[in-house]
């Protein structure tokens, strides 16, 4: 019985090739896109989940106001916090501290030379986090200052082997002025951070080695007034996280303030809390303090869209199977009449939707075998279509549900004909199966608009982000770091940088203007200053010509010169003087977490982090060996110049590879998420458009052959091709105009919504809405002219004489 419904199913599809067609197509379609969603989604969910105890790790963040007014959330916290949490919270089983180097240090063995990516971590860094130690003592890692561990990546390209505990190795580095170079001893390997972590780093140093050569220096992490680490906590099981968030949240407070009673420098430490380690790729934005979203919204983005995809496809194949149910109506009338039960029906109907489901599911899995490479290109994962267990069973979960929501309405529709009606020929048309199939076609279309609404307002706010003056020129600028024996020679480095035909300027800097900063926090005083005033600055340190380079104006003073001693000078931007109230700076001294500096300068407002925040107070120190050089290069002999740029760090770093980066290019990185969201909805949005078209397409087809009489009827009493095709047109934009009418306003709802995480954004204009309600209609248009024409061109005599 169940092969021969399956052997029927299959000879209607077969029978009625246009419809199974356009119906295959249509939900191949809409499930290649939910897999590539699908295997999308699964890797953004997965970041950072590889830690066995994911469930109790924590990740320590800070709350402190910032000169706009506005609580910032920030990373960086003190050195001395993760030990002192082990110590005195009794919740905390493991704690670390991190210190992530941004720079390169040089690693040798024997005559290979290799760029490695450091940290420092502290002594309990690997039982907190679950990195599989290879080879060597777990319980001993990181504790002794001279010996540290390599990934088993990097112990393989050094030594072509992983067994190399006891060897040793030579690592130039310097940090901050801070000199680590030093031969050091292997004490073991570990397995290389998987490519689901967001931290990915070659080595990891003891972090009492950092600690103890920063003593007195910039970095002093002794004293409680310092903030320059990440802190990591594994806490007990049976630990309430939300209680131990409220315990922790004046912690450093309370240290501070035994410590240093009094000292108004500490008066405005921020408040702690703790936040899932897992959680913060997904979750990472926050505003004014709170979370709110961030990665996980594109996450739920495109999951619903995923979810509506395939509901415009199942709705085709409910359209399209409805619309010509009124040539299996006598087929219905029959089975009835010989005994066949309404069950066996809705049994029979919904095994073909099934058949043609899974059918589809096979030609779905190979569009996305062959469209993965560009996909993972797209998106910038390493992607695979693994045929494991979870794998199938979504699928064959997700194709079943769809062929039984894809056939349920016309299974119903069809086995609930009276057989006497049907073989009469009476059957009069259905008032509720016209309107159903028009509701239908109003939801697919609605979601097609606000797919294009969304595609135009992300364009354009990536547009504004591209083309906005950042108060400084990104374009043309490369940069790289200053490694291996750059840091002993950069000052004639520099001046012979300069002098290459090509270069426009050049300098070296601390951080960068993209959100990396030397210096975080307040502590900055001047005489007159508001005791109840805090303020959150942003420094970096930067050498003479910087600003010239970056192309970054002033709006009072000077710039860093060779002609004055700067070691005491500092410039501020507009936005530090204004929160600071300061009246004339220029001249005026200000003490840096106790260090007197006078103002030679106030630079004008520059975007130095992302469009999600606002420009806040920031500032730059001089300083002559900073860890990065940035070059203005002239346009158009872009290569020439940096292979003459190449030709010099080699003179002075032989042997090491040179590499460099274009600023637009990172710039372009802050942004990456939103960018491959911006082109990847473009392409969902067209497959989406495309599936209601294949629909609209079908419907145009059944409307045009069911109305064959009428129209050859109206020809022969004079209408025109023109009147014809406007006839059979006009229901379908009908239903395209109700779309827009209830698509609108819910688009520029959600538009809004995901416009208010930017600091700067666009406005929505009406012209959006009209660029999408003109493209929508010519779609239409498009869609079912050649159906229409096709049908108002046939000889009328023909559709007469048809029965």
């Amino acid at each position: 019985m169940l092969g021969n419904y399956f052997k029927i199913a299959w000879r209607n599809l077969i029978r009625d090739k246009q419809f199974s067609l356009l119906n295959i197509v249509g939900l191949s379609t809409g499930l290649a896109c939910v897999l590539l969603i699908y295997l999308w989604v699964g890797n953004e969910l997965s970041i950072d989940k590889f830690n066995k105890n994911d469930s109790r790790i924590y990740q320590v963040l800070k709350k402190a106001p910032d000169g706009t007014g506005a609580i910032q959330v920030r990373e960086n916290t003190q050195g001395l916090l993760a030990q002192s949490m082990e110590k005195d919270l009794p919740e905390v089983e493991f704690a670390t501290c991190v210190k992530k180097e941004t720079n390169l240090g040089i690693l040798t063995f024997n005559n290979k030379h290799l760029k490695v990516k450091p940290v420092f971590a502290g002594k309990d860094f690997f039982n907190v986090f679950s990195y599989q130690i290879i080879d060597g003592n777990k319980n001993n890692a990181l504790k002794d200052i001279s010996s540290v561990f390599l990934s088993d990546k990097l112990a393989l390209k050094l030594f072509n082997t992983i067994n190399i505990t006891g060897k040793t190795i030579s690592w130039n580095f310097k940090d901050d002025d801070v000199d680590f170079s030093n031969v050091y001893k292997v004490a073991g390997v570990f397995k290389a951070p998987p490519a689901n972590a967001t931290d990915q780093f070659d080595i990891p140093f003891p972090f009492d080695l950092y600690a103890e050569k920063n003593i007195g220096g910039n970095g002093d992490i002794s004293y409680w007034g310092s903030n320059m680490v990440s802190t990591y906590a594994l806490l007990k099981k049976g630990a309430d996280a939300d209680v131990f968030n409220k315990k922790i949240k004046d912690f450093s407070q309370a240290k501070i303030k035994s410590l240093y009673p009094g000292n108004d420098m500490f008066k405005y430490e921020g408040n702690l809390f703790i936040q899932k380690y897992s959680d913060r790729y997904l979750y990472n934005n926050f505003v004014n303090g709170v979370q709110s979203g961030g990665r996980i919204e594109y996450v739920k983005l495109f999951s619903i869209i995923a979810i509506f995809i395939l509901i415009i496809a199942c709705i085709n194949f409910m359209n399209l199977s409805t619309a010509k149910a009124s040539r299996r109506m006598k087929e219905v009338g029959i089975k009835k009449v010989v005994g066949a039960s309404r069950s066996s029906l809705v049994f029979q109907y919904l095994s073909e939707s099934t058949v043609m489901a899974f059918a589809s599911l096979l030609i779905a899995i190979l569009f996305v075998m062959l469209l993965l490479p560009a996909f993972k290109e797209l998106t910038g994962k390493e992607l695979s279509l693994q045929l494991n267990a979870g794998l199938i069973l979504s699928a064959v979960s997700i194709t079943f549900i769809a062929g039984l929501i894809a056939g349920s309405y016309p299974a119903l529709y069809l086995s609930g004909f009276k057989p006497v009606s049907i073989l009469k020929g009476s059957l009069p048309a259905s008032f509720t199966e016209s309107w159903i199939r028009k509701g239908l076609v109003v939801f697919q279309f609605s979601i097609s608009v606000i797919l294009i609404v969304s595609v135009l307002v992300v364009y354009q706010q990536m547009k504004l982000i591209q083309t906005t003056n950042l108060g400084y020129n990104k374009d043309n600028i490369i940069s790289f770091l200053n490694d291996g024996n750059l840091p002993k020679n950069l000052p004639p480095f520099i001046a012979e940088l300069k002098n290459i035909p090509g270069v426009i300027n050049a300098s070296d800097v601390s951080g960068d203007l993209l959100g990396n900063y030397d210096h975080s926090g307040g502590g900055i005083t001047w005489q007159g200053k508001d005791p109840n005033l805090n303020i959150e600055y942003y420094g970096n340190t930067a050498d003479v010509g910087f600003f010239e380079t970056m192309g970054l104006q002033m709006a009072d003073g000077r710039t860093f010169s060779n002609n004055y001693a700067d070691s005491s000078s500092v410039i501020f931007n507009e936005s530090a003087i204004k929160a600071m109230g300061l009246k004339n700076p220029v001249g005026k001294t200000v003490s840096l977490w106790g260090e007197k500096k006078q103002i030679i300068g106030v630079a004008k407002d520059y975007h130095f982090q992302s469009f999600y925040k606002k420009i806040g107070p920031s500032f730059f120190t001089f300083s002559q060996n900073n860890p990065t050089t940035v070059a203005k290069i002239k346009s158009g002999n872009e290569q020439q110049t940096i292979a003459r740029i190449k030709n010099l760090y080699n003179k002075y770093n032989s042997g090491l590879d040179f590499n460099y980066t274009f600023l637009d290019d990172d710039y372009n990185k802050l942004y990456a998420s939103e960018l491959r969201v911006s082109v990847l909805s473009r392409y969902f949005a067209g497959m989406a458009i495309l599936i209601s078209c294949l629909g609209l397409f079908g419907l145009a087809a059944f409307t045009a052959q069911k109305r064959q009489k009428e129209i050859g009827i109206r020809k022969v009493i004079g209408a025109s091709v023109s009147n014809v095709v406007m006839m059979l047109s006009k229901d379908f934009l009908e239903l395209v105009c109700i779309a827009l009418l209830i698509a609108i306003p819910v688009s520029w709802w959600a538009a809004n919504q995901w416009l208010q995480s930017f600091a700067y954004r666009i406005n929505i204009t009406p012209f959006v809405f009209v660029i999408t309600g003109v493209s929508v209609i010519v779609i239409t248009l498009i869609t079912i002219s050649f159906q229409s024409i096709k049908a108002a061109m046939a000889n009328p005599v023909d559709s007469l004489r048809s029965e």
